[in-house]
C-alpha cells in the first residue's frame, strides 16, 4: 500500500459540508484517491428518548397518516421558447455566481454569453473550478442560488442558444 498524503483539514471540511447540508453521502475523487463521507441519518425528537442514566432508547412509532382532500400543489418548471441548453455542475461542490462576495455576478438573466464565458465557480475541497459555457446564447434562467451545495449534473444556468 502506498503512503498517501491526506490533508485532514480538507477531510474535516467535507464532513462539515455533509453535516451542514444534511447529506447522506458525499464522494470526492482525485487521481488515485477517493474519499467518501457518510452523513448520519436525521432523527426526529419523537424517535429518540433521553433518560437520566445517559442511556438512549430507540422508540418505534407508527407513522402518522393524515387524510387530506386538498389537491397537492404542483411545482412547474418555467417554460422557455427556443432551443434551451442547460449548463450543469460537472462535480459536487458549492456553486458561486461571483468570484468574490463584493464582485459582480458572472452572468445575469438576459446577458448574452459566448462559448467559454464563465457562468460561475464550484468550490470543492477549497479548490475553485470555473464553469465555462459550452454554448453561445442568452441566459434565460439561473435556477441555482448563490453559495448552494450542488450535485453533479444539477442545472446551474439555462441558455437560449442562438439560431444560426
Amino acid at each position: 500500500m502506498s503512503n498517501l498524503e491526506i490533508d485532514v483539514a480538507q477531510i474535516k471540511k467535507l464532513v462539515e459540508m455533509v453535516e451542514a447540508h444534511g447529506l447522506e453521502e458525499l464522494t470526492v475523487e482525485d487521481a488515485d484517491l477517493s474519499i467518501t463521507v457518510k452523513g448520519r441519518p436525521s432523527q426526529k425528537p419523537s424517535q429518540m428518548l433521553m433518560q437520566a442514566g445517559a442511556h438512549i432508547q430507540h422508540v418505534e412509532q407508527a407513522p402518522e397518516i393524515e387524510e387530506s382532500h386538498e389537491e397537492l400543489a404542483v411545482v412547474e418548471e418555467p417554460e422557455f421558447e427556443g432551443n434551451i441548453v442547460d449548463i450543469t455542475a460537472a462535480l459536487v461542490g458549492v456553486f458561486y455566481r461571483a468570484a468574490a462576495h463584493d464582485a459582480p455576478n458572472f452572468v445575469e438573466i438576459g446577458d448574452t454569453i459566448e462559448i467559454g464565458s464563465e457562468v460561475g465557480l464550484i468550490e470543492a475541497m477549497k479548490v475553485f473550478s470555473p464553469i465555462p459555457s459550452e454554448v453561445s446564447g442568452v441566459v434565460v434562467d439561473i435556477p441555482c442560488p448563490n453559495a448552494k451545495l450542488v450535485q453533479q449534473g444539477e442545472v446551474l444556468v439555462r441558455v437560449r442558444v442562438r439560431e444560426e
